[in-house]
C-alpha cells in the first residue's frame, strides 16, 4: 500500500461514537471534508439504523455549514466502495477558481492535481485550518451525539 502523505493529519472537525469528520489529509483546498466510518465497512448499505441515522445528521448539518458559515454554494459529493480505506463520503467544494477546469466530475482530478502542485504554502495551510476551526465550532454547537 502506498504511503499517503498526510499535510493535514490533525484537522477534525469531529469524532463521534460512528463517524470521524476531518479535513482531506493529502489535498490543500480548505474546505473538502471527509465523512469516514469508525467501523471498517465499504459501503452505506452496511450502515445500522443508528449509523444510518447519525450520517444523514452529520451530512445534512456538514452541508448547512459550508454553505451558511464558509460560503461554500456548491459541493460534489462522492463515494467508492472500491477503495482500500473504510467507507468515506468527500464534500468537494467548488471555488470560483475551479471554473477553468469545469463543472463536471471528471474536473475533480485535475483540480486535486493542481491544488497538490500549486497550493502547498503557509497561507493556504493557514486558511485550511482556519476552515476547519470554524466548522467545528459550528458543528460542536448542533451534533448532540
Amino acid at each position: 500500500m502506498k504511503e499517503e502523505k498526510k499535510l493535514f493529519p490533525n484537522e477534525t472537525v469531529l469524532i463521534t461514537k460512528y463517524f470521524d469528520i476531518h479535513q482531506d489529509w493529502e489535498v490543500p483546498i480548505p474546505g473538502f471534508f471527509i465523512i469516514a466510518s469508525v467501523r471498517n465497512i465499504k459501503s452505506i448499505a452496511d450502515f445500522t439504523e443508528d449509523e444510518l441515522r447519525e450520517f444523514s445528521q452529520i451530512l445534512c448539518q456538514m452541508r448547512i455549514g459550508m454553505r451558511e458559515i464558509l460560503n461554500i454554494q456548491e459541493v460534489y459529493l462522492f463515494q467508492r466502495e472500491d477503495t482500500e480505506h473504510t467507507f468515506h463520503l468527500c464534500l468537494f467544494p467548488r471555488y470560483d477558481w475551479m471554473e477553468k477546469f469545469g463543472k463536471k466530475s471528471e474536473s475533480m482530478r485535475p483540480i486535486i492535481n493542481y491544488a497538490k502542485e500549486n497550493m502547498c504554502n503557509e497561507d493556504i495551510f493557514r486558511e485550511v485550518k482556519k476552515t476547519v476551526a470554524k466548522i467545528r465550532n459550528y458543528m460542536e454547537k448542533l451534533i448532540k451525539i
